[in-house]
Order: structure tokens, then C-alpha cells, then sequence
């Protein structure tokens, strides 16, 4: 980390607005402090058994839409992966194309899947959001959070507090980790398993997840440790596919094999294959290490190291026989009299080896009331990231290359404070400020290979990198103006770099090589919220607020040659400027409560990957899209013993109508739907406590029609490259047979709905699980 004269002065305010926080050592309570901030109470504690976990892990003065799963709830679901918890959140979708995908990024309200930088992810106050990219494959690590260990998760809408930067334009999710108070010791074992028939294939897909804990508190230490083993083999996902020929077939070898559809765009075209990603095998091992120390009866010390690791090939077939039966992977083939020609690579397998660490500390105080600081600082290292791929697939062990994004990284420090009266009452003020700091590395090196399969890394192919950092103050104050009234008001002040930028490429004896410009931002983004306690049981809330974000390390440092000119590239990208509102009102009652949303954003400079038709010939990049303009409605319902004392019911609904208002370079997009947002989301979950021992659940997904073009020139959305609606079913069946065992059943899918997200989604799932707890 490199502190310039201007770095000091900013990184010096949040320090003497901090040091009262030393000064004050009275009225303190044992209460856990959990980050990003202190736990608190809103405008009047109203309470409701067991709808929403007690002490949140941030500010209750947060003036925004918050949704909570607990440990509880998350039992009685089908849960493998982290990023599980959030399937049945309103206006939420997951990008989970199977059980252990590596690749799994959230959409909600008007943000689609595939910008995952809209979008922030904290397990204990650490970040895991991968802010170095804005895609599909850069999502929040989730490998570093350790399910079985979850005791609640938290999600906020929208950015309208100044605790959380501009990337919380999507939404927040906080997820919070159980500690121990005595010796625990167990484990779990899932099985899970699909059978696939559609695009060709038929066949069992599956695998298993096993775990183990052991966890205690011993005097002022308290310590949580778990390793996870998972093996998944997921469905095909990426079929091998041309357009239908019109060119008769002369010497072309005669194949059978072959199937014809239509494709996303109308098209006719002929499958010959899985080929790409294609069928993802994967084998996943995790682990995880949690200490608390308590220093005193108000100072707390934390150390967290997250460990996780993965091999995985990506599996191809041919569909295509000649007449002997043989395998056909490449050449000039004629199918039903056509001719097609098949390149060497098109069936070309390939595989990934990664090896990742998360290391946070922080030390804190957790008092009850009065002044409160916490320091957190944590490192995420991308220790080691291999993808091989072979050039083509008629050879074993022949030519290929290697792709290697060993030492990216990020880092994170922050300091907070917050001051709590000791009664909230009219006139008194509770304050949260501090200073943030976050930098990210990229690096990705493509070799050449003589051997793909182990082969060591020859010639230099191509070369990118760069670094992005973002300092950050902020301050907020939750004024309490009477016994009904608050107002909540903030800023947030960043300042943002793009630095040490550079794209190089070999072709031969000739290399390419270009920095890329530096860039510098800063913004200020205010925030403000009004909210009215109406009654005991309605709260009223309205807020606005501003955000940027800015773009990442992917998103800048782009580009391609011809020749030795640097094309294609956009170094003058602008961060994503949003401002957002929402209406929201909330009815408690002694069963559940009830939340009532309206929201909308106009976000110009929205960061996207389009072809820009305003110059000749196109380039296809990275751009700012000029006005993207969401506006929705969304109702939230919680609630225990709904019409019988042993029903559950979580029921939700989102409309969202998320309009390309401007866009010059693609003038085709204006007027329609945003990519990947869909107009219509429900979810249901119903939870039947049969006896004190037994659940029933059954859970309902529901997503309405969404476009994978800006222009929505797929027209056909249920078939490979489409985007379907769709409605699934899921069930589980929970028993607790004594005090040390738990077993499960379950099936994701009831129906067997058959649907596309681009790739074939999962067929219906059968789940086993049991638990030992010692």
C-alpha cells in the first residue's frame, strides 16, 4: 500500500474523529460486536418471536429494505453452497447452473447476473465480492464461507447507507458466522443426484458434499474450525452447435448423430455435440478457521483463514458417427446431405486448478452503549489459478495452452466507529464514521504448452494486468427528531485509481506491448432517509441516495491489436452514476411482518459489453450505456403460526421494469428490458412442523421472461443460449431423530421443469443428508 502527502491528510480525519472511542470506557455489556457495524435498535423495538434473528451484524439505522434467513429456516432447505441462502429472497435470482459452481453470481431488482460488481458480499465484515472483473466469472467467493457454520444472513437493498460503497447499487449481503459457548463436535454427509434428458443426453448426474466441525469456547477463546470435501458432477451445460448448412455435401464424410432445432435468435442450426464448458466435473476442498479472543469484558479480537481449492475438467463428446461407428471430432462431415465442416478444437477438452486464501483480523469494542471502534483488515490471494485447454481434441496429450492468474489479489482495511445514546429518545443522535480502503491486482499470462495435459508453460501468448484502489471516508448520523420521527443522513467520499495498466501480445518473433493509462475519480455521494413510526405495528420509510461505481480492473484494461496498434480498448470508461429511491412501509404484527416496497433508479453510465454501431466498422467492448432507468414494486411477507400454530410461511413478489432509456452507441436496446432482469419474480416457502421433531417444507420459484441480447433479438427462450420463464418446486423433509442425529430428504425441481438460463439449468434433484452432532 503506497500513502502519498494527500493519502495521509485522508486517512488522518477518520482518525480524530475516532479518538473519542478510546476515551470512553463505561457502561459496557458482554454483547457479541459483529462487523461492518455496532448492533443497535431502530426507531421503536417492536418485537416478533423468532421472524428476525436478534442483534444484527450492522447498523439498525440502516435506511433501506432488509431481508434475514436464520440457521433455522436455512435447515429446512435443500442447502449445499453459500450462495443457496438467498435462492428465495424477493426480487433475488442465482446464477447456479449446478451443485458447486464455482461461477455463481446474483441478480436483483435491476441489476442482472452477469454484473456481479453491482453487488457486495461480507462473511464476518470480510469482503468477498471480486471486484476485479464485472462478469460471470468473477462472483463473490462463496467457497469461502463454510455453510454448516451460518448462523443468520442478512441482505440490504440498494445503497442507501454511507457504510457501504457504490457497489451495494444491487444489494448487500451480510453473512454471519455462529460462535460457540461449549464443546461441539460433528459432522454431515450429502448426497444429491439428477438424471438428464434433453439436448442429446441421457444420463445420472451427481455427487456428494462431507463435513465436519469442531468448535468450543474456553475461557475469553472461542474457536470454529471445519473442512468440507465436494464432488459434483454437474449436467452439460454448452452444446456444440452451427447454423444450418445450404451447401450440399460432395466429399464430405456421411455422419449420423446430429440433431436440428431452432436457436435463440429463430434460427434453424444442428447440434453435433457438448464442447466449451461442457460437462463440469468438479472436486472441491474446504477449510475454515475462526478465533475470538476477549481482551477484556468490551474488547474483542478476531482472526479468520479461509482455505479452499479445486479440480475441475470441463468434459466434451461428439454426437457424430460415421459409418463404421466411429467417433467423428473434426474434419468436413455431411450431415442429412449437407456439408459442415467441424474445426480440430471444437471438441478440444479442457481443465481449471485453483488454490485460494482468505486471512481477516480485527480487534473491536462491543458496548452496549457510548462509543464503539473497530478495526478490520483482511487479504484474499489467488494463490494459485491454472486453466489448461488443449488446441484440439484428436490428439491425447498434444499442444495447447496454459492461462495463468496466479497472484491476483485484494486487500481491504477498515477502521469504524459509532457512537449509541443510551436511550433513544428525541433529540439524540447515533452516529457511524470511519475510513475504508480496498486494492485489487489482476494478472492473467497465457502460455503455450507441448503437452496440454501437464506440460510446462513454453512461449509467451498474451499478457494483461492492472490494479485498481479506492479510499474511502464516510459519515452517518440517525437523528432521532421525536418519539415517531428519524431522519437518517449521510455521505460517503471516495477517492479511486486505475493504475499500472498493461496488454501484451507474441505473435512469433513480434510482441505487442501497451500501458494503458492511468485514471483518478472522486466522488461524493449523500444519503438520506425519513422515517415515520406510525403506530406500535407501522413504520413508514422513505430514502434517496446516490452511488458510484466504478469501473474494475477487467472492465478498464481491455483490448486487442492490429498489428501493433492497441484497438478495442476504452481507457476513458466512466464510473456508474445511480440515484436511488424507495418507499417502503413495514406492518409488524405478533405473527409476522409485512413489508411494502416501491423503488426506482436512473443509473447513467451503466458499465456493459456491447457492439457500438455508431462508427464503422463495430466494436464490440466494454461501454457506458447512457441512462438505465428501474422502477418496481415488491411485497415481503414473514411470518410464524400463519393459520396454524406450526406454519411458517415466507411469500414474496417483485414486478421490475428496468428500461434501457439511452443508448447511443446500440440505439436498438432503447425502450427495452435490460439484460437479465425480469419483469416478474416470486418465491414461496411453507414449513410444516409436524412435532417437535419432524418439518415439512415446500418452496416455490417463479421468474417471468428475461432477454439475453440488450435488443432482445433472442427471440426463442426456451432452448440452449436462451433465457426461459420459469416455476420450480422444491421439498424437504427434516428429521431430528435425538439429541446427536438429524437426517433429510429432499428434491429440488418437483416437476422436473425443463428450463434454460443460457445453459440448461438442473433437472429435478434428490437429496439425502444426515447429520451427527457429538
Amino acid at each position: 500500500m503506497r500513502f502519498s502527502p494527500s493519502n495521509s491528510a485522508f486517512i488522518a480525519l477518520p482518525l480524530v474523529l475516532l479518538f473519542p472511542c478510546f476515551a470512553t470506557a463505561q457502561g459496557a455489556t458482554d454483547d457479541a460486536y459483529t462487523s461492518p457495524s455496532t448492533t443497535a435498535k431502530t426507531l421503536k423495538a417492536v418485537e416478533v418471536n423468532g421472524v428476525k434473528p436478534a442483534s444484527p451484524p450492522f447498523d439498525p439505522n440502516i435506511p433501506a429494505a432488509v431481508e434475514t434467513i436464520s440457521a433455522a429456516q436455512l435447515h429446512d432447505l435443500n442447502i449445499v453452497n453459500a450462495e443457496d441462502s438467498l435462492k428465495y429472497m424477493p426480487a433475488m435470482g442465482i446464477r447456479k447452473r449446478f451443485i458447486g459452481d464455482e461461477n455463481a453470481t446474483f441478480a436483483v431488482r435491476g441489476t442482472g447476473n452477469s454484473q456481479s460488481s453491482r453487488g457486495l458480499v461480507y462473511l464476518d465484515g470480510l469482503l468477498l465480492s471480486d471486484f476485479s472483473n464485472n462478469a460471470f466469472s468473477t462472483p463473490p467467493r462463496w467457497s469461502m464461507v463454510f455453510t454448516d457454520h451460518l448462523a443468520r444472513v442478512d441482505v440490504l437493498y440498494g445503497a442507501y447507507s454511507a457504510l457501504y460503497p457504490g457497489n451495494a447499487i444491487g444489494a448487500t449481503v451480510l453473512m454471519t458466522t455462529r460462535m460457540p459457548d461449549k464443546l461441539e463436535l460433528s459432522a454431515q454427509t450429502q448426497l444429491f443426484t439428477q438424471h438428464v434428458d434433453n439436448d442429446g443426453v441421457d444420463g445420472n448426474y451427481g455427487g456428494s458434499r462431507n463435513s465436519v466441525t469442531l468448535g468450543d469456547r474456553v475461557g475469553k477463546l472461542s474457536f470454529l474450525v471445519g473442512f468440507a470435501h465436494l464432488q459434483s458432477n454437474g449436467q452439460p451445460l454448452v452444446f456444440a452447435t452451427q447454423n444450418l448448412s445450404g451447401t450440399a455435401a460432395s466429399t464430405a464424410v456421411p455422419v449420423t448423430g446430429a440433431l436440428t432445432d431452432v436457436g435463440p435468435n429463430g434460427q434453424p442450426r444442428t447440434t453435433v455435440g457438448i464442447n466449451s464448458e461442457g460437462q463440469e466435473a468438479t472436486s472441491q476442498d474446504q477449510a475454515n478457521l475462526k478465533l475470538t479472543y476477549d481482551f477484556t469484558p468490551d474488547l474483542r479480537g478476531g482472526l479468520d483463514i479461509g482455505y479452499w481449492s479445486q479440480d475441475l475438467s470441463h468434459r466434451t463428446e461428439s454426437y457424430l458417427r460415421d459409418a463404421s461407428g466411429q467417433t467423428v471430432l473434426a474434419g468436413t462431415v455431411a450431415i442429412d446431405g449437407q456439408q459442415y465442416v467441424i474445426p480440430a478444437g471444437f471438441f478440444a477438452p479442457s481443465t481449471r486448478r485453483s488454490e485460494n486464501y482468505l486471512y481477516g483480523i480485527s480487534l473491536g469494542t462491543h458496548r452496549e452503549s457510548g462509543w464503539n471502534v473497530q478495526a478490520q483488515a483482511s487479504y484474499f490471494d489467488r494463490d494459485k489459478s491454472q486453466d489448461r485447454s488443449a488446441s484440439s481434441a484428436l490428439t491425447n496429450d498434444g499442444p495447447g495452452q496454459i492461462t495463468l492468474g496466479d497472484g491476483s489479489r485484494w486487500r481491504t482495511f477498515d477502521l469504524r466507529s459509532s457512537y449509541r445514546p443510551d436511550q433513544i429518545d428525541a433529540g439524540s443522535h447515533w452516529v457511524s464514521m470511519g475510513y475504508h480502503y480496498d486494492g485489487y491486482a489482476l494478472v492473467n499470462n497465457t502460455f503455450a504448452l507441448g503437452q496440454w495435459i501437464d506440460g510446462h508453460a513454453d512461449a509467451s501468448i498474451s499478457a494483461t494486468g492492472g490494479s485498481t484502489q479506492t479510499q474511502a471516508i464516510y459519515l452517518q448520523d440517525a437523528w432521532q427528531l421525536s418519539a415517531r420521527w428519524q431522519l437518517t443522513y449521510g455521505a460517503r467520499y471516495e477517492q479511486w485509481r486505475a493504475f499500472d495498466g498493461f496488454i501484451s501480445k507474441t505473435n512469433g518473433a513480434t510482441t505487442s506491448y501497451a500501458a494503458l493509462l492511468p485514471r483518478k475519480e472522486k466522488h461524493l455521494s449523500p444519503k438520506a432517509s425519513l422515517a415515520f413510526q406510525l403506530d406500535d405495528a407501522w413504520l413508514l420509510r422513505l430514502s434517496g441516495a446516490r452511488a458510484y461505481r466504478f469501473p474494475t480492473v477487467g472492465e478498464l484494461f481491455q483490448g486487442s491489436f492490429s498489428g501493433l496498434s492497441l484497438v478495442n480498448n476504452n481507457p476513458y470508461l466512466k464510473p456508474e452514476n445511480d440515484l436511488s429511491r424507495e418507499l417502503s412501509a413495514e406492518w409488524t404484527t405478533a405473527r409476522g411482518l409485512t413489508r411494502f416496497s416501491l423503488y426506482r433508479s436512473d443509473t447513467r453510465d451503466t458499465l456493459f459489453n456491447q457492439t457500438d454501431y455508431s462508427v464503422f466498422p463495430t466494436v464490440t467492448n466494454v461501454q457506458n450505456v447512457g441512462l438505465v432507468r428501474t422502477r418496481g414494486a415488491e411485497v415481503s411477507y414473514q411470518g410464524q403460526g400463519v393459520l396454524f400454530d406450526r406454519l411458517d410461511l415466507t411469500a414474496n413478489g417483485a414486478y421490475t421494469q428496468a428500461t434501457t432509456v439511452s443508448d447511443p452507441q446500440n440505439p436498438t436496446a432503447e425502450g427495452k428490458q435490460f439484460y437479465r432482469v425480469p419483469r416478474w419474480r416470486a418465491n414461496v416457502i411453507g414449513t410444516w412442523h409436524s412435532s417437535e421433531s419432524t418439518s415439512l417444507t415446500l418452496a416455490g420459484r417463479y421468474s417471468s421472461r428475461q432477454y439475453n441480447t440488450l435488443n432482445h433479438s433472442d427471440i426463442n427462450p426456451d432452448t440452449f443460449g436462451g433465457v426461459s420463464d420459469f416455476l420450480t418446486w422444491d421439498t424437504s423433509f427434516n428429521w431430528t431423530v435425538n439429541a446427536h442425529w438429524n437426517v433429510g430428504v429432499g428434491v429440488d425441481n418437483l416437476t422436473n421443469r425443463r428450463y434454460y438460463v443460457y445453459y440448461p439449468y438442473p433437472s429435478r434433484t434428490i437429496y439425502v443428508k444426515a447429520e451427527v452432532h457429538l
